[in-house]
């Protein structure tokens, strides 16, 4: 699983994989515990659950695991985001608190 950052949105063509229809892309961008950008690039990942620009998320990025979420098992797909983060603690110390940001 991948800490990242949603920094942007994907818009494709009209003529999509069909286990993607009706589904949002979203940039992500892996990030340390208390938010530094790390990693070589950004992916494009699939979202299941709602996020948007500026979300930390849990990324899964192994293609079999995303298939499985998607129960489409010959979809092309690899990068996921699976899910929402509230707060890190890192040796007894809050480094990220979403409720904080706002």
């Amino acid at each position: 699983m991948i800490l990242a950052e949603v920094i942007g949105t994907v818009v494709s063509p009209s003529e999509q994989v069909r286990a993607l229809d009706g589904r949002k892309l979203l940039v992500v961008r892996p990030v340390q515990p208390a938010g530094a950008a790390v990693g070589p690039k950004p992916r494009v990942a699939v979202d299941t659950i709602g996020a948007g620009v500026g979300d930390r998320v849990l990324v899964i990025d192994e293609g079999n695991s995303g298939r499985q979420i998607l129960a489409a098992p010959d979809a092309p797909v690899k990068t996921l985001i699976i899910g929402f983060v509230d707060e890190v603690e890192l040796g007894g110390e809050r480094v990220y608190d979403h409720g904080a940001e706002r």
